[in-house]
Order: C-alpha cells, then sequence, then structure tokens
C-alpha cells in the first residue's frame, strides 16, 4: 500500500462551490483516497471561502497552509510539495473534477513502475455543466515520445499528474514561470534523466471558460514561451530551426492573434 498527498492551491478568485467540488472528486467519490491534503491558500481570501477552508482545518487528513499575501500558482506548488509529507504527490486544481478512478490507477502505475518520476493522463474540458464536454488534450504515453513532444509543446496534462517528490526536490522544486512553471519543471526533470508516462485513461474534467484563451495570450506570457524556448535552446534540447519555429508559432498565436481566433485555433490543433 503506497501513502501520497494531494497538493491543491486556492486564491481569492476561488468559487466556493468550485473548490467543494473540487475537493469532494478526490475524497468522497475516489476510490482510493490520499493519505494528505497539503491546501496552500494563496493569500487573503474572501469570507465564504474562508468558512469553508475552516471547515477542511477541522479534518485531519487537511494540511492547510496560509499564506499572508498571494504568491503566485508556482510558488505555492513549491511549498505544497515541500510540506508534503509522502514522496508520492498528486497535483489537483481548484475547479476541476478528478476521475472516481484517478488516484487508484496512477498508483498501480507508480508501485509497478518503480522507475517511473511523473505519470499524467488524459484530461476533458467542460463549460459550466461537468458532461458538457467541450474538448480533450491528448498527450503521448510513453517517455520517449513524451520527451519528443515536449521540444514542441508541455508534454504532460499538468493538472493530472503524480509525481515523486524526491524527484521534483532533485531539480529544484516547481519555480515561479508565469503560467508555465509545470512545463519548465518536466524541462528541467527531462535534463536530470527523470522517466514520465501518461495513462490513456481521462483522469481529470477541466473547468474552462472564454478566458482560458485569454490567459494564454499577449506579451507577457509569449516572452515567458519565449524565454522556455531559449532555456531549451541553450541547454542543446532542440536545434536552432525548431526554436526559430516554436518561437514564431507562439508569437502569430499569443500576439498577433485576436482572442477570438486564438480560441479556434486551441480548439482545432491542440484539441480533439
Amino acid at each position: 500500500m503506497s501513502d501520497f498527498s494531494v497538493i491543491i492551491s486556492i486564491y481569492r478568485n476561488d468559487c466556493p462551490d468550485y473548490v467543494a467540488r473540487a475537493v469532494e472528486s478526490i475524497t468522497t467519490y475516489q476510490t482510493r483516497h490520499p493519505s494528505e491534503i497539503v491546501m496552500i491558500v494563496d493569500g487573503p481570501i474572501p469570507l465564504e471561502l474562508d468558512n469553508l477552508v475552516k471547515n477542511y482545518e477541522l479534518n485531519p487528513m487537511f494540511k492547510v497552509i496560509r499564506l499572508s499575501a498571494n504568491k503566485g500558482l508556482g510558488n505555492a506548488l513549491r511549498i505544497g510539495v515541500e510540506k508534503a509529507g509522502y514522496d508520492l504527490v498528486a497535483r489537483m486544481d481548484s475547479d476541476d473534477v478528478s476521475a472516481p478512478d484517478r488516484f487508484e490507477k496512477q498508483i498501480a502505475y507508480m508501485v509497478a513502475h518503480p522507475d517511473c518520476d511523473v505519470v499524467g493522463g488524459q484530461m476533458s474540458e467542460f463549460i459550466d455543466s461537468e458532461d458538457n464536454i467541450v474538448g480533450n488534450r491528448p498527450v503521448p504515453y510513453e517517455d520517449k515520445d513524451i520527451k519528443q513532444f515536449l521540444k514542441s509543446r508541455c508534454p504532460l496534462n499538468h493538472v493530472t499528474v503524480m509525481m515523486r517528490k524526491n524527484a521534483v526536490l532533485g531539480v529544484g522544486n516547481y519555480i515561479d514561470w508565469h503560467y508555465n512553471e509545470d512545463y519548465y519543471l518536466w524541462i528541467r526533470m527531462t535534463l536530470s534523466g527523470c522517466c514520465f508516462a501518461n495513462l490513456p485513461d481521462t483522469l481529470v474534467n477541466v473547468r474552462v471558460g472564454k478566458e482560458m484563451y485569454q490567459r494564454r495570450g499577449g506579451r507577457k506570457y509569449f516572452k515567458s514561451e519565449k524565454d522556455l524556448q531559449d532555456y531549451m535552446h541553450r541547454h542543446k534540447m532542440i536545434s536552432f530551426p525548431r526554436y526559430c519555429y516554436n518561437t514564431m508559432i507562439r508569437y502569430i498565436v499569443q500576439v498577433a492573434m485576436p482572442n477570438k481566433l486564438r480560441g479556434l485555433i486551441f480548439q482545432k490543433f491542440a484539441r480533439k
């Protein structure tokens, strides 16, 4: 039997109902319950959300860590990994819904593959109602395919992953990187020789909206992505032609393209 932690970060803009549903999906409706839930409260939160958190604090399964100011997701997850009490650490978003057998499948894989440092899976996306599925983000299954995919795009669905804490700490843990703290972590873990896998199963149903595409555009987001391409090229993970191609595509989609068209491009080429 393998004990494991789940890390979930919440902040002031989170909807209490969505947080409650997310937590319910990783506790009440899971076939394999976590040993602990490390909840990072990233700065001050409204009263209704705070009351929900206070209820969780009464449950010994929860380890609630309150930050005095909003530090951002990367920093919150960094603290979560450090405070996790078990070597296996799963990631959960505050408004998504995990499949009931998610942890059972991931634990079974990690036990059967002790050389694997991160196992993720497929994800679906919904708007408003959980059965209103509007897309899926497919990712490759095998380590070699994941590392090839990484040269073009983020190869794991961050909200689905379960990781070995020691492997994450071994490369410096999460480091804040605008909307790309996960991609940066996978790049560093690849450079250190870590092993990845993605299950073919849909592990998490992700709540999305039109604002998702707005967050994935603009000069600040493009700079974040370009800096990652610089990092990979500097470490000889990608060739100069691949660097130029990746950067050009990102500039077109994230800077030159209006939000509405960007949404159509994402749905056509990055989703199924």
